[in-house]
């Protein structure tokens, strides 16, 4: 067999499956199978012309499956191995990852003809379904495989590694950056995959006073279940002075903002102390105002700290850990399975938040 199935970025609105060549492997890549993979909240932008990428290109960058084949190069892997590669995979003798920004690397520049290792560009170490064919295909070539695959440990489901690409990175990174100490407080607005994992991400490194909001009374449930002791639905209070009630006036010490909102990053701002850390992971589709009373005109020690997940083998070996110790279950999040041949309709469920959908495993087979 020499060509594969793979949806595709058509136009904005449209995400096709189409046929195309199986990838030709490098002496540093790697051939993966796929067996499960997902769609993301970034992906629905990319379908909405929101984010753009080239028409074509097969989108997805959340990777489960099974080494096909290995480049000349790549060692301590083996064929027929279980991996999953983070939805970031970059290029780590770059200047960029030397520098400690792994995620803003120069992978940009390869379709030029040039060195990857060379310049720095935000969000450039997202290669799968932004700069490079992605996942939602039978089958995926990882770029400098070394680096960037992990083998799923033994016991582990597809389900249950399904996040670590991607979310799960994505939701804890978002409250390391929120400089959690123990004891803390912390609120995180919005409760969809990506803020249920940044409130599970809250309550390991130490925080005891976890404020979940959102505005559907199912995603606060399960929020509970993830480690927030309040929940608020912004639909049945004024989330600000339900804050300001839950910490004696004071304001939050962190903030977690994960939807890409002005309302959203606003009230995250608003709900934090003077001092305070917004961290934000929201991807944003238009201008964010800041708010003069909110930012204090800047005399208020904020700190906003922005975020793109990291990725690498040894981010995806610690994720996985935390599931194998089973501090976590993250398998509760995939609450609806296709067929790749079906991902069309995979994409109008999740787009249109149907049916109580949190993540979707898509099966190639």
């Amino acid at each position: 067999m020499s060509t594969m199935k793979a949806a595709v970025f058509v136009e904005p609105g449209r995400i096709e499956l189409v046929s195309k060549p199986i990838p030709s492997v490098g002496p540093n890549d790697a051939l993966i199978r796929i067996t499960t993979t997902t769609i993301c909240g970034t992906d629905v932008h990319i379908l909405k012309g929101e984010y753009p990428v080239a028409k074509g290109l097969t989108v997805g960058h959340e990777p489960v499956g099974v080494i096909e084949k290995l480049g000349s190069a790549v060692v301590g892997y083996t064929e027929g191995q279980r991996v999953i590669a983070g939805a970031i995979c970059p290029n780590f003798n770059s200047y960029a990852a030397q520098d400690g920004a792994p995620s803003q690397d120069g992978s940009y520049l390869i379709p030029q003809g040039m060195c990857g290792c060379h310049g720095f560009k935000a969000t450039a170490g997202w290669r799968f379904g932004n700069l490079i064919d992605g996942t939602q295909a039978e089958y995926v070539l990882v770029p400098d495989a070394q680096a960037n695959l992990a083998p799923i440990p033994d016991g582990l489901t597809d389900e249950q590694v399904l996040m670590c690409p991607d979310i799960m990175s994505t939701g804890f990174k978002g409250a390391e950056n929120a400089n959690i100490r123990i004891g803390d407080t912390v609120v995180v607005f919005a409760q969809g995959p990506i803020g249920l994992c940044a409130t599970a991400g809250a309550r390991l490194l130490g925080a005891t006073t976890i404020i979940a909001v959102d505005g559907n009374d199912h995603r606060l449930g399960i929020a509970q279940k993830m480690g927030a002791d309040v929940t608020l639905n912004f639909k049945n209070c004024d989330v600000i002075d339900e804050i300001m009630k839950i910490t004696g006036g004071r304001g939050a010490d962190s903030a977690i903002e994960a939807l890409g909102t002005q309302a959203t990053f606003e009230s995250a701002l608003r709900s934090i102390k003077p001092g305070g850390t917004l961290s934000s992971l929201g991807v944003y589709s238009e201008d964010l105002k800041i708010p003069l009373s909110a930012f204090a005109a800047g005399l208020g020690d904020h700190k906003i700290n922005t975020a793109l997940c990291p990725g690498g083998k040894e981010r995806m070996r610690r994720l996985m850990n935390v599931l194998a110790s089973n501090r976590l279950d993250l398998g509760l999040l995939v609450t609806h399975q296709y067929k790749l041949d079906d991902i069309v309709a995979a994409y109008d469920l999740f787009a249109h938040q149907r049916d109580g959908v949190l993540k979707v495993a898509i099966k190639p087979q």
